[in-house]
Order: C-alpha cells, then structure tokens, then sequence
C-alpha cells in the first residue's frame, strides 16, 4: 500500500487549499482515513478523520475551517482547507488505517 499525498505550497493567510491523498492499494474502501500535521518543533495532531461510511471527526480547533471527504471510486481522500493562518503552516500527512502514512505535504501560510 502506498499513499501519495499533493496539493501543498505556499499559500497567503486567509487563502485556501485542497490536499489529496491517493492510494495505490484496493483496501481503501474499507479503512478510515486521517489528515494529520506536524509543525516545526511540534508533535504531529490529527486534523481529521473519515471513516469508511463517510462520518467525520476533526480537531477542535479547525472544525470550523476544514473539510474532509473521500472518493472511495478513486481511492482518494481529500482535505478543503479554507480561511488559513500562519499557525496551519506544516507538513500535512494522511493515514490509511493505523497503519500506513503518506510522505507528507507542506503548507506554507505567509501573513
């Protein structure tokens, strides 16, 4: 199983992104699926989760701002991020189960 995670780069505050993370594998359908970040110098947190019927988890603290869904047709799950600050800056991850992790992705936000 491999993840291929895209759609980071340098982004102004208040902007927005779409990150997406692709599976190589055909166990997709069948696992939840997160969007983790870790910031310079910070332990890496979960952003959100979406299990494999499409109910969704996030943090507290992004909520509000971000979105994540999931194609199971193409073995995809993506993350709207929308209204960003400085303190979203990070390599975003995404995890398939508990045991896969994508190469990560890095969000820069500038002020």
């Amino acid at each position: 199983v491999q993840l291929q995670a895209s759609g980071g780069g340098l982004v102004q505050a208040g902007g927005s992104l779409r990150l997406s993370c692709t599976c190589s594998g055909n166990i997709f359908s069948s696992n939840i699926m997160g969007w983790y970040r870790q910031a310079p110098g910070k332990q890496r947190e979960m952003v959100a989760l979406i299990t494999e019927g499409g109910t969704t988890t996030y943090s507290d603290s992004m909520k509000d701002r971000f979105t994540i869904s999931r194609d199971n047709a193409k073995n995809t799950v993506y993350l709207q991020m929308n209204d960003l600050t400085t303190e979203d800056t990070a390599v975003y991850y995404c995890r398939l189960g508990l045991r896969f992790w994508g190469q990560g992705t890095l969000v820069t936000v500038s002020s």
